[in-house]
């Protein structure tokens, strides 16, 4: 993969010690749209499931992980869609 997934699965799984994290480099559906990179890793959608995520709200779980994520956020990723679950949660 690339530099920006590396960075997204190394500061994620940091972060939150998942039991689960799928990252989907999403780019190539977002090709010619605003934010969209020529080499790709601009759209991201990431899966995660930890325990840190246990009783917060949707929204409180997904402003931790662009928290975790800042970085890429203020930079060279464009968009990410996140699903943050807690451990049994579908």
């Amino acid at each position: 993969m690339g530099a920006i997934f590396d960075a997204i699965q190394q500061k994620l799984t940091d972060a939150f010690a998942p039991t689960r994290l799928e990252i989907e480099d999403d780019s190539g559906r977002h090709a010619g749209h605003a934010g969209a990179s020529p080499g790709g890793e601009s759209h991201f959608n990431v899966t995660i499931e930890s325990a840190a995520f246990a009783g917060a709200a949707k929204v409180a779980r997904q402003r931790m992980v662009y928290r975790a994520l800042a970085e890429e956020l203020a930079g060279p990723l464009h968009a990410l869609s996140v699903k943050a679950l807690a451990p049994g949660e579908i």
